[in-house]
């Protein structure tokens, strides 16, 4: 179990300022967000474009696929357009392999079969890299993130405690379709109540569902539940410690050589010092990684 607790940044907490009529609201990033000019002063890295499949180095083009609604790591400005620390290190990674990023928003379950099919180079979702994602996918590994639960406060709710609790997940993460099916299943086996997992379509709509009552616990990527306890106000706290860290990884295409280049260029921006400050800047620098790995996810 890693027992760190989360660094939540000064540009994050003040986004309780987003809170109206008791729900969180991330339609809009906070006024004081980090990011927004990443890779103005990056410089080309060539050993790492020398990497780049022709294909897309002819195109100077990168196609990156983002559900762009798990703030703070992805998510929509006021314009509709992707923000977080996620897109930053992208927009760093764009600028370090001389490409321009292209952003296509889809769902979250959508993104991975379109890299298989070849319309999207790779994606950008906080996917976790794991052993079965890799039978279709090669995985670009830049972070390490833990699952945090939250609840009301004053509650107390414990998550390797939560038999017959309601609790709220985005739809398609792995909290929803690895760590509570889990869960819900030991209770049975110990003969005690499922736990009923409430899916949402948005991690906002989790987080609100908790807010109100509508679901005892959230669980979720560790910066984002520090994200939404951030936005609450006071009316989420941390339920327990971190636990399960895996690898957040960006997904390419089986076997292409776009993996050695992105792993090349991520590289360099750990080297240069870009990354650790991208992540620092957004307060998410407990999980970061010293060296970019490919397919290290269990």
């Amino acid at each position: 179990m890693n027992t760190r607790r989360l660094l939540l940044p000064a540009a994050i907490a003040s986004a309780a300022a987003l809170l109206f009529t008791g729900c969180v609201d991330n339609s809009t990033p906070p006024s004081a967000a980090p990011g927004g000019d990443t890779g103005a002063s990056i410089a080309v890295d060539e050993a790492a474009v020398a990497l780049l499949p022709e294909e897309i180095k002819s195109a100077g083009v990168l196609v990156v696929g983002t559900d762009a609604a798990y703030p703070p790591n992805e998510y929509k400005d006021a314009d509709g357009n992707p923000i977080g620390w996620d897109v930053d290190l992208v927009d760093a990674l764009g600028a370090k392999l001389g490409l321009e990023i292209k952003y296509e928003i889809a769902s979250f379950d959508k993104i991975i079969p379109s890299i298989t099919g070849g319309t999207m180079d790779m994606g950008m979702s906080s996917f976790t890299d794991n052993a079965e994602r890799q039978k279709q996918v090669d995985f670009v590994d830049y972070y390490s993130a833990g699952i945090l639960w939250a609840a009301p406060t004053g509650s107390t709710v414990d998550p390797d405690d939560a038999c017959g609790l309601k609790v709220a997940v985005q739809a398609t993460t792995y909290e929803h379709t690895d760590e509570l099916p889990a869960k819900s299943q030991a209770c049975v086996d110990a003969g005690k109540p499922a736990i009923e997992i409430t899916p949402f379509d948005t991690q906002e709509a989790a987080a609100n569902a908790v807010v109100l009552g509508q679901a005892d616990a959230m669980s979720a990527d560790s910066p984002v539940t520090g994200y939404a306890i951030a936005q609450t106000d006071g009316k989420l706290e941390q339920a327990g410690e971190v636990f399960d860290s895996a690898p957040y990884g960006f997904p390419v295409k089986k076997g292409s050589e776009l993996a050695k280049a992105v792993q090349a260029a991520m590289q360099s921006l750990i080297d240069d010092g870009t990354y650790g400050d991208i992540l620092a800047e957004w307060g998410v620098e407990s999980g970061a990684v010293k060296t970019i790995d490919i397919n290290a996810g269990t």
